[in-house]
C-alpha cells in the first residue's frame, strides 16, 4: 500500500459521528487510516491546515497530500472511489 487517509475528526462533531462507522468499515478492510482528534493534535490539524471537520486527506507514505474532502454526507461507496479513484 503507497497511500494512506488521515480522517480529522472530533467527539462533538456531527458529521464526524456519521461518517465514523464508515471509516471503521475502510479500516477493516485493510486500507491504512489514521485518525486525528482534532481536539488534542492542533499541531497536525495546522501542518495540514484543516478547516472543516470531517476532512480526509489522502497522502502518500511520507505524509505529502495527494487530495482532500470534507464532509460527513458520504455513502461507503463513495469513500472507496474517492480512495481508489
Amino acid at each position: 500500500m503507497n497511500k494512506g487517509i488521515i480522517y480529522f475528526t472530533a467527539p462533538w462533531c456531527a458529521g464526524c459521528k456519521q461518517l465514523g462507522p464508515k471509516i471503521d468499515d475502510l479500516i477493516s478492510e485493510g486500507i491504512n487510516i489514521k485518525k486525528v482528534n482534532c481536539d488534542y493534535e492542533p499541531s497536525i490539524v495546522q501542518q495540514y491546515n484543516i478547516k472543516n471537520i470531517p476532512s480526509l486527506v489522502l497522502t502518500d507514505l511520507q505524509g505529502n497530500e495527494i487530495k482532500r474532502m470534507s464532509g460527513g454526507g458520504k455513502t461507503l461507496q463513495q469513500l472507496k472511489e474517492w480512495y481508489n479513484g
